[in-house]
C-alpha cells in the first residue's frame, strides 16, 4: 500500500480501483490541497450502460465523495467514429438521431451515483460534440496531428491487437485516439480538468492526452486507470449467458439486477463488496471471510447494497424479498419479472421458456428439461411436448416458470 495523503487516492487504492497512475506523488499532492476536476468518457453506442461500466462510475462517485468535481463526458462526437479498443471489427455507425436517443437514455443511470448541479464539487455532464463537430479538418491536423507519431500509435493495444488478428482497422477508427486526446485538452482548457480516468485498456489513449496537453497547451495533466474486471472464472464482468447486465431499469429489472449480484462467485464476494458497495472495509473483510451457507448471506448483502445504489433502497428490499419468496419459500412475488404471453388454448413449454427469456432457443430448453432444470409452478417438467394452459394459471393470475434454482419469471396471460 502506498502512503497517499489525499483521501481520494487512499480510498480508491484501498478498495482496489488503481491499476496504473501517471505521476502518483504529484497527483496525490494536488488532490490533498486542491479540488481536482476529473472526467471519464462514455460513448453512446447503446441505450444503456451496463455493469461493465460500473468501475468508472464508482471512481467518479468516490472522487465526488472525497470533495472533488466529476465530469461525465458523453461521446456525442466520438461515437460517430467508434473506439477500436477491445473490438475485432468496426462498430456499427449510428445516425445522429440514434446517438441523441442513446445519450438521453444513458444519462438517467448517472443520477443514482452522482450529485449534479452548479456547485464547486457538483458533477456536470458534457457532450464532446460541442467541440468535435466544429473542427476544421486541415487546421486540426496542422495544430494537433503533428504531435502524434504513427509508429507509436501502431504500438498501442487498441490498434495492435486488431492488426495482429488481421482484422481491418478503418482510418476513421484510427483517428479515435487523437480525438480522445483532444477531448482531454479541451476539458482542461474549458473546465480546468486535470485528471482523466478509465479502464486499463484506455491507458495508451489517456497517455496520448497527457502528452498532447503538455505539447499543445502547456497543461499539466494526470491519468488513473482501473483494472478490467473479470470474475474468478475468467468471465467478463457484466456479461451473462442472457446478455449484458444493463443499468437502466427498463432493460433489466431491479429483481434481475439483484439476482445478478446474488449469483456472484464465492471467490469474488469480498472484491466486489469493496468495489461496488460502500460498506466499511472492516465489515467487507468480515463478510469476505465467511464460508458455506454464511457466504450466501454475504452475497445477499452485496446484491442488496449494489441494487440500492442504482435503483434505491426500496426497490432493493423489494427484490430481496421477492427472491426470498421465490427461492427459499417456493412462492410467488409481485416483484418478480413478469412477461405477457398469449396462452390461448395452450403454449408449448419450449416456447414459454424462451418467451420468458430464460433460454435462447428451443434446443436449449430441451437440454434443460432433460437435465431436470425446468419447472412450471414449482413442478418439474419431464415432457418437452407439454403445454401450459389456462389450468396452470394460479390464483395470482400468473404462471411461474423456473430454470434451475435461481431463475424465475412470471408469465401473465395477455388480456
Amino acid at each position: 500500500m502506498s502512503n497517499f495523503k489525499s483521501d481520494f487516492l487512499r480510498e480508491i487504492e484501498a478498495r482496489g480501483f488503481i491499476h496504473q497512475i501517471s505521476d502518483p506523488e504529484a497527483l496525490d499532492a494536488y488532490a490533498a490541497k486542491e479540488t481536482v476536476t476529473a472526467y471519464i468518457g462514455f460513448d453512446c453506442t447503446g441505450p444503456s450502460l451496463h455493469v461493465g461500466h460500473l468501475m468508472g462510475i464508482m471512481m467518479l462517485r468516490r472522487l465526488q465523495q472525497a470533495g472533488h468535481k466529476p465530469i461525465v463526458l458523453m461521446g456525442g462526437g466520438t461515437t460517430k467514429v467508434g473506439d477500436p479498443s477491445g473490438k475485432d471489427e468496426q462498430r456499427q455507425l449510428l445516425t445522429d438521431a440514434q446517438i441523441a436517443a442513446n445519450m438521453a437514455s444513458i444519462k438517467t443511470a448517472f443520477t443514482s451515483f452522482l450529485t449534479f448541479g452548479d456547485g464547486p464539487t457538483d458533477a456536470i455532464m458534457v457532450n464532446n460534440a460541442e467541440w468535435l463537430e466544429k473542427l476544421e479538418y486541415i487546421s486540426f491536423l496542422r495544430d494537433y496531428g503533428r504531435h502524434f507519431s504513427v509508429n507509436r500509435m501502431l504500438s498501442f493495444d487498441s490498434v495492435k491487437l486488431r492488426l495482429d488478428r488481421e482484422q481491418p482497422l478503418s482510418f476513421l477508427e484510427f483517428n479515435y485516439m487523437i480525438l480522445q486526446a483532444y477531448d482531454f485538452v479541451e476539458l482542461g482548457k474549458r473546465y480546468g480538468c486535470r485528471l482523466q480516468m478509465g479502464g486499463s485498456d484506455q491507458w495508451g489513449n489517456i497517455v496520448n492526452g497527457l502528452e498532447l496537453g503538455r505539447r499543445a497547451a502547456n497543461l499539466d495533466l494526470f491519468a488513473v486507470t482501473c483494472p478490467l474486471i473479470t470474475t474468478s472464472s475468467g468471465a467478463k464482468m457484466g456479461k451473462t449467458a442472457a446478455g449484458a447486465v444493463w443499468l437502466n431499469a427498463d432493460m433489466r429489472s431491479p429483481f434481475d439486477y439483484w439476482q445478478f449480484w446474488r449469483n456472484t462467485e464465492d471467490a469474488d464476494v469480498e472484491r466486489f463488496l469493496k468495489l461496488f458497495t460502500e460498506l466499511p472495509l472492516d465489515e467487507v473483510a468480515r463478510l469476505g471471510k465467511l464460508e458455506g451457507a454464511e457466504l450466501n448471506e454475504a452475497k445477499k448483502i452485496l446484491a442488496t447494497e449494489a441494487t440500492a445504489m442504482l435503483h434505491g433502497r426500496e426497490e432493493a428490499e423489494k427484490a430481496a424479498n421477492a427472491a426470498r419468496t421465490a427461492f427459499e419459500q417456493g412462492g410467488i412475488s409481485a416483484d418478480m419479472p413478469t412477461v405477457e404471453v398469449e396462452i390461448g388454448d395452450g403454449i408449448g413449454v419450449l416456447s414459454a421458456v424462451v418467451a420468458a427469456g430464460l433460454a435462447a432457443s428451443n434446443g436449449e430448453v430441451r437440454r434443460l428439461i432433460k437435465g431436470g432444470g425446468v419447472k412450471i409452478n414449482d413442478k418439474q417438467v419431464t415432457d418437452e411436448r407439454s403445454l401450459i394452459t389456462t389450468a396452470d394459471i394460479t390464483g395470482d393470475m400468473v404462471v411461474k416458470v423456473s430454470v434451475g434454482q435461481k431463475k424465475h419469471v412470471l408469465l401473465k396471460p395477455k388480456a
